[in-house]
């Protein structure tokens, strides 16, 4: 019999996962990539009891906030522009430039916004075992992480406005 850890994926088979998507798009089996000047567009291209995986589109300054996966572990490839991904680290915020061909893979505890800075859109892939339940927002207040607020979800991208939660 499995144990439950079992069904799911680590960080380095989601980033495997993520870059065979990832090629797949870029071969054309995923035409329909839309960019929305209000939101970032996102369509799910893969789902079943183990993983979650969606397509995101990403305009120049769009982006998310502090946020973690609900106890999920993930991955996204970048495939095409760059996308700026900011974690915390002793207490500090750095920033780390994805480019095309990139990929991240983290844990559940793992805490980033992700943002395109620059001025050309950006197209990633992203993966999250076991599938998204829930998101959970954060401040950094003070070199500490504060949560402002848990969303349940299974989307990547639920509306959430920071400005409304504190």
């Amino acid at each position: 019999m499995s144990r439950t850890a079992d069904l799911f994926f680590t960080p380095l088979q989601l980033i495997d996962l993520t870059r065979f998507y990832a090629d797949e798009v870029s071969s054309g089996a995923y035409p329909n990539i839309d960019f929305d000047p209000d939101e970032r567009w996102h369509q799910r291209i893969y789902r079943d009891r183990r993983v979650d995986i969606w397509l995101i589109s990403w305009l120049p300054e769009q982006g998310t906030q502090l946020h973690d996966h609900g106890g999920s572990s993930g991955s996204f490839t970048v495939l095409s522009g760059a996308l700026t991904e900011t974690t915390v680290a002793g207490g500090r915020p750095r920033d780390h430039t994805r480019v095309a061909g990139e990929s991240v893979g983290f844990g559940a505890r793992y805490v980033h916004d992700v943002r395109n800075l620059s001025d050309q859109p950006a197209i990633s892939v992203h993966a999250y075992s076991a599938p998204l339940t829930s998101m959970t927002y954060y401040d950094l207040d003070g070199g500490s992480l504060e949560p402002i607020a848990t969303l349940a979800t299974d989307d990547p991208e639920p509306a959430f406005d920071a400005q409304r939660a504190s």
